[in-house]
């Protein structure tokens, strides 16, 4: 621990077990910040980056100091760390559950319970990446727990960091090696690799990097490095103050010009981390450092994991009661206060008995709490995925007792049965093509393509797109195997077949999209199916309505100018809230469902650009999904909507009949 190491200018000492007083004034801040830009700004603040460079540092620190010859003692720390961490978590999820049982409806259950398990055993980060969601901004139907995938991926770096250091020790002991430079060594190279691979995905697929454990790993290591080399950077003191002033200044600011969802932790979060690594490696006697080591900036500190842990759940839960899309300046004020009045009540209850050792009764019933917790939200994820009537796909259901569509369509009478599908079966409610395997995730940009309907057919229709266009495959594989048709199905979620050089998904750049859908254009040019199957319009953003994005029309043309025919058909409107989740708490179908003229043009704003194009048809079935007044959650006794904006497969079957029709009269096939 008294290796000298030269930097740059003098001699300066290795790490120690000083106090850095300054650090825990820094993660204040960076938590502060965290919580202020999740409240208000809508942005990433880099504060979660700065976190996670100090969690490397700390750590690091923590196991080269209490490494013996034999190495760190595996199971006290693995004690010490859990003790630290998992009861003040408990008390949140505790929290959340109790919240969600009493106040969300019975729908929103399933989720919660998935999110438990997965915040508890610390693999949040992978669920949310393999989920279509990137990190949203706050709003009612976000996850409570979603900010919980920066502590998963900081568990995980500890346990891949206590077993290396274990196994390095062994190594050198047997190998007479020094300890310190193989680590240092180790952390080097796979820092370095971490900040390629965060590089290279973040390129590809921004938001899987996001999440990602290992490209995250490289801003753990840059603390790491300062642990095992050295943390002092011995310049005159003039210079020093300077710099950290400037530093100190950056992570301020960094949040304001950087939006971190679209760039961390690719190079630009070397901004943030880069403040952080140097505020550490100057020392604490430096102007910034003995502004962070006030009581301000260390009270923050101690309370910072609490009040991360905190801060967001009780943000979602504001808005989700109070039913608004953002808090507003006296409402973020309330979040702020609640937040750090339950973050004081942890550290003081929790946290602070448990490190002193005087809360040991108080630590065993945390952990009863934690396992009734855990167990619970198993207990009904098993439960939803072994009842018969819930794991199930609907069957296919008498079209007399169950007319769906053809209660629009053909004014079929609706005698009185409960819905199907069910509100606990909806989530169940998805086109073969998810469960064959069929449809790429986010970060995919390789083409896969299934064949449904007659597949030895003459005819070829291509199925193509993303979610929206997935769900007509129910119709078209029974209109394909009726009329003797092969469907071919190019799907990706989140991606309609586009030419814009840089798509987005939501906000954040979308490449893999771009990659996909040139290798789809250039296989619909060699197979030349007979139609190609897409959607034509979205819902508008910022009014009423929907429209047809120029890169749509664009694509027509293109396909159009290469000879092959397509049939664009209308998207069917998008609801406010989930008709599961609103059904579910006590609303109709009705009630449930949305305005046609709020979700809809009076005309289909395809038109206009298809009328100008040759081989392109318009395809609508939207007097097929909406009465003339209202576009309802539920309609011939069939639920039409699996969530806000998908239909189920249940009422996809129902529309066989009118996209038949229109298929026919499109293509003069029939």
């Amino acid at each position: 621990m008294n290796r000298t190491v030269a930097i740059s200018g003098r001699v300066s000492a290795g790490p120690s077990s000083e106090h850095r007083h300054d650090l825990d004034g820094l993660r204040g801040l960076a938590i502060g910040l965290v919580v202020l830009f999740h409240v208000w700004a809508d942005r990433v603040s880099g504060g979660v980056d700065i976190f996670l460079t100090l969690s490397g540092f700390f750590f690091t620190g923590t196991l080269l100091r209490r490494s013996t010859t034999s190495g760190p003692p595996i199971m006290a720390v693995l004690r010490r760390t859990a003790r630290r961490l998992l009861p003040p978590l408990v008390a949140v999820l505790a929290t959340v559950v109790a919240v969600t049982v009493a106040y969300l409806p019975y729908t929103r259950w399933e989720a919660t319970g998935r999110e438990v398990i997965a915040s508890l055993l610390y693999f949040q980060n992978w669920a949310l990446a393999a989920s279509p969601a990137n990190y949203r901004t706050a709003d009612p139907a976000v996850s409570p727990m979603q900010h919980l995938w920066s502590m998963s991926v900081q568990v995980q770096f500890y346990l891949f960091s206590l077993l290396a250091i274990a196994g390095i020790a062994w190594l050198c002991r047997h190998f007479d090696l020094p300890l310190r430079r193989v680590v240092t060594a180790g952390v080097l190279l796979l820092g370095l690799a971490s900040f390629w691979y965060a590089t290279d995905l973040g390129g590809r697929a921004q938001s899987l990097a996001y999440y990602d454990t290992f490209a995250r790993s490289w801003e753990l290591f840059a603390g790491a490095l300062l642990a095992v080399v050295a943390y002092r950077i011995t310049l005159s003191a003039p210079v020093r103050n300077a710099v950290s002033v400037v530093a100190l200044m950056v992570v301020l600011g960094c949040g304001v010009f950087i939006d971190g969802v679209d760039h961390y932790p690719g190079p630009l979060a070397l901004v943030p981390v880069g403040a952080a690594f140097a505020l550490i490696a100057l020392g604490s006697d430096t102007s910034a450092g003995r502004l962070l080591a006030t009581r301000p900036f260390t009270e923050l500190g101690r309370l910072a994991y609490s009040l991360y842990l905190w801060h967001w759940p009780v943000l979602i839960g504001y808005l989700l009661l109070r039913d608004r899309p953002s808090v507003g300046v006296l409402g973020g004020v309330f979040v702020i206060g609640v937040s750090l009045a339950l973050a004081w009540l942890t550290n003081r209850l929790i946290e602070e008995p448990l490190r002193t050792g005087t809360g040991r009764i108080r630590g065993i019933a945390i952990g009863v709490v934690g396992l009734l917790v855990l167990a619970s939200a198993c207990v009904w994820q098993v439960r939803l995925a072994t009842d018969p009537a819930l794991s199930g796909r609907v069957p296919i259901l008498d079209p007399v007792q169950y007319p769906g569509a053809a209660a629009l369509y053909a004014a079929a009478p609706v005698p009185d049965m409960p819905m199907r599908p069910t509100v606990l079966e909806a989530p169940n409610e998805l086109p073969v093509s998810t469960p064959d395997g069929c449809f790429a995730d986010l970060p995919e940009s390789r083409v896969i393509s299934c064949t449904y309907g007659r597949p030895n057919a003459d005819r070829t229709i291509a199925l193509v797109g993303g979610s929206h266009s997935e769900f007509w495959l129910t119709a078209l594989d029974a209109i394909g195997k009726q009329r003797g048709i092969r469907i071919d199905t190019y799907l990706k979620a989140a991606c309609p077949l586009t030419s814009d050089p840089e798509p987005v998904f939501g906000d954040q750049p979308y490449l893999a999209c771009r990659e996909w859908s040139d290798d789809v254009m250039n296989r619909l040019t060699q197979t030349r199916p007979d139609q190609i199957f897409t959607t034509s319009t979205r819902p508008r953003d910022d009014r009423p309505g929907d429209f047809t994005p120029d890169n749509y029309a664009d694509v027509w043309q293109q396909l159009s100018d290469r000879g092959l025919s397509v049939l664009a058909i209308r998207d069917t409107p998008w609801l406010p809230e989930s008709a599961p989740d609103c059904l579910a708490n006590g609303g109709d179908g009705e009630r449930c469902g949305v305005p046609r003229s709020q979700a809809l043009d009076a005309v289909n704003p395809a038109l206009e650009r298809i009328d100008t194009m040759s081989g392109v048809s318009s395809l609508d079935l939207t007097d097929d999904v909406c009465g003339e007044l209202t576009c309802a959650a539920v309609v011939g006794n069939v639920l039409v909507y699996h969530d806000m904006h998908h239909l189920t497969v249940t009422y996809v079957r129902t529309l066989t009949a009118p996209l038949d029709r229109q298929i026919g009269a499109a293509t003069g096939w029939w």
